[in-house]
């Protein structure tokens, strides 16, 4: 009964593994790069008691020329905002990921990576602290 018992133990194992490995998979064909289902999944993995990670749409901020290169003619138009690069519509990131700054010290690579799982390629996004 022994030798039975210890010649199945390597194919438990990799009846385990399998499972394990099976359940994963099914997990992320369940879910999507949709905003509801992203934020599902980040949250499952990086905050699965309070939920505090939200996604909310990029900034599209309209660019303000004051004058063309060609042009050389400063003029002067007043009080202006500036934005980093990420926030105008022509170069921006189409969504935000927003996380507590504790979980993005820890996580950032990881969150980044999750994120480009399953977001489609030809979307642009940036996480931040709350």
């Amino acid at each position: 009964m022994v030798f039975v018992s210890v010649s199945l133990e390597p194919i438990k194992t990799i009846y385990n593994d399998w499972i394990i490995n099976r359940d994963a998979r099914l997990y992320n064909l369940e879910h999507s790069g949709q905003v509801c289902y992203l934020r599902k999944v980040l949250n499952d993995r990086f905050d699965s008691t309070q939920r505090r990670i939200q996604i909310a749409d990029g900034n599209q901020y309209d660019r303000t020329y004051i004058y063309t290169r060609v042009e050389q003619n400063p003029k002067y138009l007043g009080k202006l905002t500036l934005h980093s690069r990420s926030d105008y519509a022509d170069t921006g990131v189409d969504f935000i990921v927003y996380a507590p700054s504790s979980i993005i010290t820890e996580n950032n690579y990881a969150i980044e990576a999750l994120v480009n799982e399953y977001k489609q390629d030809v979307k642009r996004f940036k996480v931040v602290g709350l």
